[in-house]
Formats: structure tokens, sequence, C-alpha cells
């Protein structure tokens, strides 16, 4: 693996029996966890942001979908990241992520947050687009444990984020919890010095287009595609409203919150061990046992009770999380031209099924309750199963 090949995420193909980079891939992950912890802060302090500018719900929602837009643009991104050096987008972000999230206690009006808010996206497209780019180049021919090493520090940062928020605001006060903007500020300091010897800028061929990218790697994303619409229905069902769901059942608000640790937690244990698996047994039959086992253990986990339904839980998060690192997989493998593009179409993509989806399962459940809707999405899940069965049989490098 030369710097060459990591500058750009595409100037040489990936050898044939390339070498796994641990501590460069188990940076990248400790730094996506870093940047990801950030751009976690904003649900948990959302009340105070409410409290402090008098917000309406409305107010409140936008600034989350502000953050999002960007995602639009990813595509975009990803060009611009296959002409120059993914080094600087990727060191930087923690630091571009870390200010405007931790100016929120500061800012002195609604339309100062929503600044904020949207430079934060910005950021977190200019990470989440080329990061798994060279995570795929420091990865060798095991690009499944690479994503999935990679994903787990995104999955526990969306555990554990919102307690460093509530944590910081406690001790340091809600103006006063801006200096833990600190610790992005480190790691892309520790992000520079790891990858010091990488060339900032590498010339190369002339980039593919956006409608180039998509004519190379449609084969993928059309099915991918549809199994992140599948998959949707159940992602949606759990991570927006269970809470709500088992609050319903049991009446119970401590297990309510406990109940999305632990499918969080079972959701990591997945993440980490799904990109490994498809390594070795192939990136379609690891897909086909997830999108299988997800709506079977969901199914279970709506019909059962007691101590039945935790264990159905863990089974849930553990198979329909695990999808990502997979799924992450096979774009890169078959991006073979323009890797970063084609991710910024994936996630662009993947950000637009979770969109509209979530508001549908939202409204489901007032027709007809989340029960139901739970079971309606377990069965929704298993139309991701055909397309699983359009991907390529065997990945380009290997032939699994």
């Amino acid at each position: 693996m030369t710097a060459r090949s990591l500058s750009t995420g595409a100037e040489a193909p990936r050898p044939a029996a390339g070498t796994f980079q641990a501590g460069r891939v188990l940076a990248l992950s400790v730094c996506h966890f870093i940047h990801d912890v950030y751009s976690s802060f904003l649900a948990p302090l959302l009340p105070l942001l409410i409290a402090k500018h008098s917000l309406s719900l409305t107010q409140a929602g936008l600034l989350t979908t502000v953050m999002q837009v960007p995602a639009l643009i990813n595509p975009v991104i990803g060009t611009l990241a296959d002409r120059m050096s993914t080094r600087w987008f990727i060191i930087l972000a923690p630091s571009l992520t870390a200010v405007p999230m931790s100016l929120m206690g500061l800012a002195p009006s609604y339309t100062v947050l929503l600044i904020l808010m949207f430079l934060a996206g910005i950021s977190v497209a200019l990470f989440h687009v080329p990061a798994p780019v060279m995570v795929s180049r420091l990865s060798g021919t095991r690009v499944g444990r690479g994503m999935s090493f990679f994903m787990t520090g995104g999955e526990l940062a969306r555990s554990l984020g919102p307690l460093a928020a509530v944590g910081a605001v406690s001790v340091l006060g809600f103006e006063g919890f801006y200096p833990v903007m600190g610790v992005g500020l480190l790691a892309s300091l520790w992000l520079y010095n790891r990858f010091a010897d990488v060339p900032l800028k590498v010339a190369g061929p002339k980039r593919a287009s956006i409608r180039q990218v998509w004519r190379e790697t449609r084969h993928v994303l059309l099915p991918l595609s549809g199994i992140l619409t599948a998959r949707g229905f159940m992602h949606a069902a759990m991570t927006a409203f269970l809470p709500t769901f088992i609050l319903q059942e049991t009446g119970n608000l401590w297990l309510a919150g406990a109940g999305l640790t632990i499918f969080e937690g079972a959701g990591v244990v997945g993440v980490l061990a799904a990109g490994s698996l498809s390594d070795v047994f192939g990136r379609r039959r690891v897909l086909l046992v997830s999108l299988i086992g997800a709506p079977l253990s969901l199914f279970l986990f709506t019909w059962l009770s007691g101590p039945a339904r935790v264990v159905m839980l863990v089974c849930t998060g553990f198979t329909l999380l695990s999808t990502s690192p997979v799924m992450l997989a096979i774009v890169q493998e078959r991006a073979v031209k323009s890797p970063a593009a084609a991710n910024g179409l994936y996630m662009m993509i993947s950000f637009m099924a979770r969109s509209a989806i979530v508001v549908g399962v939202g409204y489901l459940g007032d027709l007809m309750g989340l029960r139901n809707t739970y079971l309606a999405a377990a069965a929704l899940g298993l139309l991701g199963l055909p397309f699983v069965m359009m991907l390529p049989r065997s990945r380009p490098a290997a032939g699994i």
C-alpha cells in the first residue's frame, strides 16, 4: 500500500493481497467516534435550546433538518474528494464539527443556531463521504473488517454522545460547555500526525462526473437502494419510536430508555462482526442472513413478552444494524474510478430513504398503533431479500 494510493482514495487499484493496516484503521475509527459524539449533541440539548430561545417544536425540528440538508450534496463532495486529497477532508472534520456543536449554548439567536447547524452538517458530510474510501484503501483485501472497525466508532458515538453532552452541560453549564471542542481539535491534530507521510495532493487522471459514476455503480446502487428502503421501515421503527413503544407496552420510563441502549449496544457488536464475516463468507450471504434475521427478530420482539422480548431486542439490534459496513464495502469494491463520489451517492440515497420513511412510520403509528406498525415494518423488511439477489455474486478482488 503506497502513500500515493492513500491520498486520494482512487489513485491506484487495490492490490489483490494488500495488508490490513490495523493502526491507521483504528485511528480513523476512534476519530469517527469523537466526530460523531459531537454531531449527536443536538438531540439531548434540544430542550435547553427550546427553553432559551422560546422555540416552537417546528423551529426545533428545523434545526435537525438544516443539519441534514448538506447530505443532499454528498455526491458533489465525493467528486471533490476524488479530485483532491481526502486526507484534509478527514483531518479537519472533527474540528469543524466540534466548534459549531460546542457553541450552541452561546448562540445569541435562532438564526445563529441555524447557521451553526448548517456548518456542522457540511462538516459531517466532509468526513463521512471520503472516510470510508480511506478505510477501504487501508484495509487491503479485508475491506469488510475495515468497515466494521470504522462503523463501530459511529455506533458507539450514537450510544454515548448524548451522555457526553448532558454530562458536559451538567458540569460546565449550557453556556459554558464550549471548551469541550478541545477534544475535537486534538483529534484533528492526532489525525494529522498519524497520516503525516501521506502526500497532500497527488496529480491524477480526470475524474468521472456524477452521471458517469452512477452509470459505473448503478448495478449495485439500485439494489442497495431497495435494501435501504426495505430496511428503513425497521430502522425507523426501532431508532425513532422504540422508547415510545416500550413505554406504551410497559408504562416504565426507565425500561424505555434502557431498551434503546440495549438495541444500540447489540448493534455495535453486529457492526463489528458483520464486515469481517462478509470477508470470509461473502457480502450477499451476510446480507441475506441479516435481512432474514432482522424481520424475524423484530416480529418476535413485538409479539413476545418478558425475558424473551429482551433476547429478541438484542437479536434485532445485532442483525438490523450489522448491514451498514457490508453495504459500504460493496460500494467501495465496485466503484473503481471514483469511490468517494460513489459513496456520496450511496449516502445521499440512504439519507433520502431515512428521512422519508421515518415520517411514514410515524403516520402508520398514528393510524393503527405502534404495535401493528412494528409488525408491518417487520413484514416490509422482507422485501429487501429480492434486492440482495440482484447484487453481484463475487467481489472483484477476492472472488468470494
